[in-house]
């Protein structure tokens, strides 16, 4: 399952451990007993907007919008029948568990606990409420919400509505679509940290070569994010999700040094070179490409090769 591990890290109460322990012991018995009949048919858990709910939540992230709280997600026909009445129920739990208050229901404006509809909740993400169907469906879905849609945990799903969608999404883009993300990746990757990074430096053009870094490093991510089928992040967690990733381990600390303070900008270069070499290796891994070429941008070719789709297949490296 994508996103948060459900436990406690170090000596602080993580957030989706503080949700499920609060579902455990005040939201399950008040479903049990209060909606008996409708026990079955309602899927409680924690997924969405938060910190808490990629599982990145520490002690700084308790200065706000921290609290014990927990979704819950109806079928239409279901919140019609008895939405209401679950809404003031969930209200009504105590609004201190564990030292923390209640968590707000809505933030800014955008409902984070409590109960929601199903459709609405995914539509709020990825503006459609039902599956993609089609890779134009696929590209239209920024990447950071597909993301928050399948992040966290399901504590429980009677009639498995919600799973099902969760399932979906969770099963990543399609072959083609991936591939082609891969490769305007790798072509990034090559243009701004193999060639322009080292070529701001010669000219001196310090803010432009902290671009290019930046560029850089942001493809660097991407693309291991895609080669671990996983959606990327808002970008202030995308380095921090790296930590969870099987392919690619060591990106996370070669990153760190990349972009360290003590680095002398010169001496980037050379680990610009050793992460395109790091991912080139496991695009051969993934059998992706058969080149020995360090420059990201000759393995374009290669991977384009891969994709079945010819309109995919004839854009630009850039496009995706």
């Amino acid at each position: 399952m994508q996103g948060a591990a459900c436990g406690v890290e170090g000596t602080g109460m993580k957030g989706m451990e503080l949700a499920r322990r609060y579902y455990e012991e005040y939201g399950a018995p008040m479903i049990a007993r209060d909606f008996a009949q409708e026990c079955g048919k309602i899927a409680c858990g924690l997924v969405g907007e938060g910190s808490e709910c990629f599982g990145f939540d520490d002690e700084l992230s308790r200065d706000h919008d921290f609290g014990a709280g927990f979704c819950i997600w109806l079928a239409d026909e279901d919140a019609k029948d008895f939405g209401s009445e679950l809404d003031e129920a969930y209200r009504r739990l105590p609004g201190e568990f564990m030292g923390y208050p209640q968590k707000e229901t809505a933030v800014a404006g955008s409902k984070r606990t409590g109960v929601m509809r199903i459709h609405d909740f995914y539509q709020r993400f990825t503006g459609r409420r039902a599956l993609p169907e089609t890779i134009d469906d696929w590209r239209r879905i920024p990447e950071a919400f597909l993301a928050t849609a399948t992040n966290g945990c399901v504590f429980s799903d009677g009639a498995g509505v919600f799973s099902a969608m969760r399932t979906g999404y969770l099963a990543y883009y399609p072959e083609d679509l991936r591939l082609k993300k891969i490769c305007a990746r790798a072509a990034a990757m090559a243009q701004a940290g193999q060639y322009n990074y080292p070529r701001m430096l010669r000219r001196g053009d310090k803010a432009a070569a902290l671009l290019a870094l930046s560029e850089y490093v942001k493809a660097a991510c991407s693309m291991a994010y895609l080669l671990n089928r996983k959606y990327m992040p808002f970008y202030k967690w995308a380095a921090r999700g790296l930590l969870n990733m099987d392919k690619l381990p060591e990106l996370h600390g070669m990153l760190g040094a990349l972009c360290g303070e003590e680095t002398p900008p010169g001496q980037r270069t050379e680990h610009i070179e050793q992460i395109a070499a790091y991912v080139i290796e496991e695009l051969a891994t993934q059998s992706m490409t058969d080149h020995e070429d360090g420059f990201l941008l000759t393995h374009c070719g290669c991977i384009s090769q891969r994709i079945g789709d010819e309109q995919l297949r004839q854009m630009h490296h850039m496009a995706e």
